[in-house]
């Protein structure tokens, strides 16, 4: 087993591969280290599939809106695996007063930002997409999102870094770091001892465990997320969904099956042994939410369905920075439930930082020292 790299990345999900992708395009080695059996077994093919720009904090977007630009468009083509990426847009659905509001500052707040967003009434909403409820009065409409295969992503980026040489290790739950003269340089596993010069912690909610391990902390806690998957449906409509409330979402995929994601309230009185299982409770709320919006899909089976922890962030948003107090760490975490989209883009510009390069566009709002207290 190797056990010194340029780099180690601790975390096999979609930002940890494609930051071990990224680092060993710029030449350097890089180790891999994933605590569960297999790659992206965490949020990262356990979600809905969102690559959305809409309804972010505008901290995010800048981001995002590159990510959306640069990468995805010609990611399956540079991974050599279909990412089934589809750009027909994105539908924030609501249906009173208080959505309308909710969504219109988050429309406001977009477009500030540059990103090309409106909103619509119920009609145009139904001219878009009109298998939608008469129940939805109100939307925003983004044309440049869209979604794609979280699964076949996140394998993309796993077996594209493997051709460079990147070293994955699987069952490899990281226990502690430890600094050398104040610098990051070993990372500890139950079977082995890993040294380098850079650790980069992308391990979902797993990072503040493994961070508090060097008297660093951030306030990421973890959140159970549930998704469905129906059988094959005739083509219906190819934007992705969402709610102003952000308590549904989904798609339908290529291959006609829809996938369904939905927050219900009761996630926290559901943890059972801490084992993020699908349960019976929250399955058939989140089956009621969707048919308020989506009436057609009343009569469809639901064929699986899968639930996971999202390591969410005290204000919503992402961490993406290097760790002032201790040369050489970096993390990346915190991603609240929608870092499946920004993944690539947070994938390379973590790369970028560990080797003394330049992001592509100002990342400063998500670092981490903003939680610090003000003086």
């Amino acid at each position: 087993m190797k056990k010194t790299a340029d780099a180690i990345v601790i975390g096999g999900g979609i930002v940890g591969c494609a930051a071990a992708y990224y680092l060993a395009r710029n030449g350097l080695s890089v180790i891999v280290l994933e605590g569960s059996s297999s790659i992206g077994n965490g949020g990262s093919s356990r979600n809905g599939g969102g690559v959305r720009q809409s309804g972010r904090d505008p901290r995010e977007l800048p981001l995002m809106i590159w990510g959306v630009q640069h990468i995805w468009p010609v990611l399956s083509e540079e991974l050599g695996t279909d990412c089934e990426y589809v750009q027909k847009g994105n539908l924030r659905l609501g249906k009173n007063d208080r959505h309308k509001k909710i969504l219109q500052r988050l429309t406001d707040k977009a477009v500030k930002e540059g990103l090309d967003v409106r909103m619509l009434d119920g009609k145009e909403v139904r001219e878009i997409n009109p298998y939608l409820s008469d129940e939805v009065t109100v939307a925003s409409w983004c044309p440049t999102d869209g979604h794609a295969n979280p699964l076949t992503t996140t394998l993309g980026f796993f077996k594209k870094a493997r051709e460079l040489g990147v070293d994955f290790i699987t069952g490899a739950e990281v226990t502690e770091l430890r600094t050398v003269k104040g610098r990051i340089r070993k990372v500890i596993t139950p079977e082995a001892v890993f040294e380098t010069d850079n650790v980069l912690v992308a391990a979902g909610f797993g990072s503040r465990a493994i961070l508090n391990t060097v008297d660093i902390d951030v306030p990421v806690i973890k959140v159970k997320i549930e998704c469905l998957v129906t059988e094959g449906e005739p083509l219906m409509f190819d934007q992705m969904l969402g709610t102003a409330e952000a308590d549904f979402y989904g798609h339908q995929t290529k291959h006609g099956s829809f996938v369904f994601g939905g927050s219900t309230g009761l996630e926290h009185y559901n943890e059972n042994d801490g084992t993020p299982v699908s349960s019976s409770i929250l399955a058939p709320c989140i089956c009621r939410g969707i048919m308020k919006y989506f009436p057609a899909l009343q009569d469809a089976k639901i064929v699986r369905s899968w639930a996971g922890w999202k390591d969410e962030c005290a204000d919503g948003v992402a961490i993406i920075d290097r760790v002032e107090e201790i040369p050489g760490l970096y993390t990346a975490c915190g991603f609240t439930g929608h870092g499946f989209g920004i993944g690539p883009a947070a994938g390379y510009s973590m790369a970028q930082l560990m080797t003394g390069g330049k992001t592509p566009v100002d990342i400063s709002p998500l670092r981490l020292n903003r939680f610090k207290a003000k003086i």
